[in-house]
């Protein structure tokens, strides 16, 4: 079974063509190292819900958007080997990507897949 990296964050909604690209661009370096899958998606029916919901959990601004996107390895240790690479690529310095969105409302984190039909 595959394992996963899991993102939920907002994206200022003006901001959103230069987040594609960022996406894009980060996409392909994964893919690159390793990485089984990249996938981003855009909100479109995610609606602010009462007590939790996907623009509440990333504290999302009537003039933000959610991204919900993953990314799946063969397994963790895999996974561990591609992000270390990751993280020391000069491609992933590019200070214009701070400014895109707010990562201290990004949620992250790693899954061991149970189930795949």
């Amino acid at each position: 079974m595959p394992y996963v990296d899991g993102f939920i964050l907002a994206v200022p909604k003006a901001k959103l063509e230069a987040y594609k690209g960022m996406a894009r661009a980060a996409g392909d370096v994964w893919m690159e190292y390793g990485a089984l899958s990249y996938v981003e998606c855009v909100g479109d029916d995610v609606p602010y819900g009462e007590l939790t919901s996907f623009p509440r959990a990333v504290q999302a601004t009537d003039d933000e958007t959610v991204i919900f996107a993953w990314i799946t390895y063969e397994n963790r240790a895999k996974r561990d080997e591609i992000n270390g690479k990751i993280m020391s690529d000069p491609r992933f310095a590019v200070e214009e990507w701070k400014e895109i969105f707010d990562s201290k409302r990004m949620i992250y984190g790693g899954f061991d897949a149970f189930l795949t039909l």
